[in-house]
């Protein structure tokens, strides 16, 4: 049976290009920042980002947890979407590391100024202090959806008046920038910290980035050492990056045109689709989310349930078109099977 797996874009391999410029490249220390490959990765990602430094960070937990560590205080308040995943997806990690508290905006994980000016509190003796906002874009859990730059700017607007910093989860920054045109620089202009990540989407095995000015990245890079994160010879693994991040930025839209063709089937399917805005296609179903997606990996089409009855497939890079129309069939054959009367 051959598997096509549609859990995440985390479960792409490295091509043989990649592996080669990974076993080939000039390595070093990295905790003495004697690793020539990490130095020119966190060059490009920071040029790109149009921030002044970059960090090289294991995963996207832990630059986001930087990110918190570096512009918050045990006990303040982080404003942030629903089912953002610096709040949902990351084991609890802001409130054991960082020791904030989260302050949720809107109910649809992207947000509006009105919306966010509402929860934030000031400083007093009863209550938290909004410090920092996150937002996330591409939003995982509404479905890859791009935060519309119209909110960005002026959620940055009601955070400097406020005096808050602005942190964001750019994950799936790429796709956001592929899908809408915009560089990535413009998109994170409004921020004052930025987490990427290069195995979402790019195809890397491992890796992701915080960018920022120096200060906050001298800062991260400390709690980065305490956290575990302080990598030896990690240009191996920061030359698959540097290799995702030059020459496979540019296919982001076909996974777009994928999700696309997979919503289209699955809509006509008789499922309910929410249209996707990138690579990721959620399915609002009516019986639990749990019983189709253990349906469909018996047919050797693998996805997740995001809830009870909501679930997600994600497009990437090792699914080709036609697997994407295969899987997306199966799915719908499944639906009907499941939806039938028992007799």
């Amino acid at each position: 049976m051959t598997i096509v797996d549609l859990r995440s874009d985390t479960v792409t391999q490295p091509s043989p290009a990649m592996r080669r410029v990974m076993a080939e490249a000039e390595v070093g220390d990295d905790v003495f920042s004697e690793d020539p490959s990490v130095r020119e990765l966190e060059a490009a990602t920071a040029e790109l980002l149009g921030k002044p430094r970059a960090l090289f960070v294991p995963s996207g937990t832990m630059g986001n947890q930087l990110a918190l560590l570096t512009q918050t205080r045990p006990g303040n308040q982080v404003v942030v979407g629903h089912g953002a995943h610096i709040a949902c997806y990351e084991a609890g990690a802001g409130a054991a590391w960082a020791g904030v508290q989260f302050a949720v905006a809107g109910q649809r994980g992207c947000f509006d100024a009105d919306e966010f000016e509402q929860v934030l509190t000031p400083q007093s003796a009863h209550a938290p202090k909004s410090v920092l906002v996150c937002l996330e874009n591409t939003h995982n859990h509404s479905g890859g959806r791009i935060f519309p730059e119209r909110d960005v700017l002026a959620i940055s607007a009601v955070a400097r008046k406020h005096g808050l910093r602005l942190h964001l989860d750019g994950a799936r920054l790429w796709h956001a920038s592929a899908a809408t045109g915009i560089e990535a620089a413009n998109l994170a202009a409004p921020f004052d910290s930025v987490s990427v990540c290069f195995s979402k989407g790019l195809g890397a095995p491992v890796g992701s980035a915080l960018a920022g000015d120096d200060a906050l990245i001298r800062e991260a890079w400390r709690f980065r050492k305490m956290l575990g994160g302080g990598m030896r010879q990690a240009g191996v693994l920061a030359a698959g990056a540097l290799f995702a991040l030059r020459h496979q930025r540019d296919t982001l839209v076909y996974d777009h045109e994928k999700a696309k063709s997979v919503a289209a089937i699955l809509r006509d399917g008789g499922l309910t689709v929410v249209e996707p805005d990138t690579n990721i296609v959620m399915i609002q179903l009516t019986a639990p989310a749990h019983t189709l997606v253990e349906a469909c990996g018996e047919q050797g089409v693998l996805f997740f349930a995001m809830g009870s009855h909501l679930a997600r497939l994600v497009l990437h890079r090792d699914v080709s078109s036609s697997e994407a129309i295969r899987a997306a069939h199966v799915v719908v054959r499944c639906q009907r099977e499941l939806s039938r009367p028992k007799s």
